[in-house]
């Protein structure tokens, strides 16, 4: 679940090995609230602030950093963040949130794209002087490739590689940039193989053909963005073959390959990084680890089921038009499952 770092001492991933022991771990569920101190916050938890105050400082509140990092910030991140990098990454930035790390990210790709350009020259003063008055060479006629249904963010820029709902984009301007098909399987996954296959290489060749007619109008696809699983657009999965498929397109074409794991990362998909399943060459049923969802008739009936089982104390979302998705606790056994599967039974029984 954590690489180079298990669930029970990852805090002696951001501070010493010997400053916890696993004694000190929890091993059962409590039958309700104990209090064990006279004060709130008791000694522990004034422990853990003081650790976290330093982290907090350098890598979340980051005051001025562009300019003057605390000298302890570059080893701070190999402590925290660096024990659980994806598989050949080695650097790591930190940002305020999703929306900003897509859109450093695709900044960083064009960077990156007019670099290869130059010939790994940097800008010259004809860029410079263009670029502040919006024209070429210094401001470059570029797209992002994404996908029908992916959620990315909801700041200006990644609107435009948005489409999961209407109300997130409506009455906002947008960029022209391509949008493809993203896979649409049919389940279950293991009697429909052929079909689901051909599924896979219509997407994958409608991003060829994206990427072809947007270089044929001069604006070259820099970047193509992406979700291991579209969350917000209702739980759809794309198979290990298709991710492998969209990267090879990439990198024949010299274009940045982005995978957006804002919900995915952090272990609920099985491994800490959804994009590990893919067995990739390089680095970067219907469900994936805890990742599950299934589809409604309507988008109404879905949205009952979702009231009337929260009333009877099971927390589900909706997701896309008509998806149901379940996300459990990571910490989630056969118990809590039986648990769950009495409460649906009883919700859809009563709708």
């Amino acid at each position: 679940m954590f690489p180079r770092c298990g669930l029970v001492n990852r805090l002696s991933c951001f501070f010493s090995p010997s400053s916890r022991s696993i004694s000190s771990i929890a091993t059962s569920e409590p039958s309700g609230p104990s209090m064990r101190t006279t004060s709130v916050p008791g000694q522990n938890s004034k422990w853990l602030k003081a650790k976290m105050e330093a982290l907090h400082v350098s890598q979340i509140s980051r005051p001025a950093l562009a300019l003057f990092p605390r000298s302890d910030f570059v080893d701070s991140l190999e402590r925290t963040f660096g024990c659980v990098a994806p598989k050949g990454m080695k650097a790591v930035q930190t940002m305020a949130d999703g929306s900003s790390a897509n859109e450093n990210a695709i900044k960083a790709a064009f960077i990156w794209y007019m670099t290869q350009r130059r010939g790994g020259n940097p800008p010259d003063a004809e860029h410079l002087s263009s670029c502040m008055k919006h024209r070429q060479p210094g401001t470059p006629k570029l797209s992002v490739l994404s996908f029908d249904g992916g959620f990315h963010g909801r700041t200006l820029g990644l609107l435009t590689v948005t489409r999961s709902k209407p109300i997130h984009k409506v009455d906002v301007p947008a960029f022209d940039w391509p949008v493809a098909k993203f896979p649409r399987y049919k389940y279950p996954l293991d009697q429909n193989t052929k079909q689901n296959e051909t599924i896979d290489n219509e997407c994958l060749d409608d991003v060829k053909q994206k990427i072809e007619e947007w270089k044929a109008k001069g604006e070259e696809v820099a970047a193509i963005i992406v979700e291991p699983i579209q969350a917000e657009g209702g739980d759809h999965y794309g198979s290990p073959a298709f991710f492998r498929g969209l990267q090879q397109i990439a990198k024949k074409n010299g274009i940045v390959f982005i995978v957006d794991e804002v919900q995915t990362g952090g272990g609920a998909t099985g491994d800490y990084w959804a994009h590990s399943h893919w067995n990739l060459p390089f680095p970067p049923g219907r469900g994936l680890g805890t990742f599950a969802a299934v589809d409604f008739p309507t988008p109404e009936l879905r949205d009952k089921l979702v009231a009337t089982a929260a009333n009877n104390g099971l927390l589900v979302g909706g997701c896309g038009d008509n998806g149901l998705r379940f996300r459990p606790a990571l910490i989630f056994e056969k118990k809590h499952l039986e648990i769950a599967f009495d409460l649906l039974d009883k919700s859809l029984k009563q709708i």
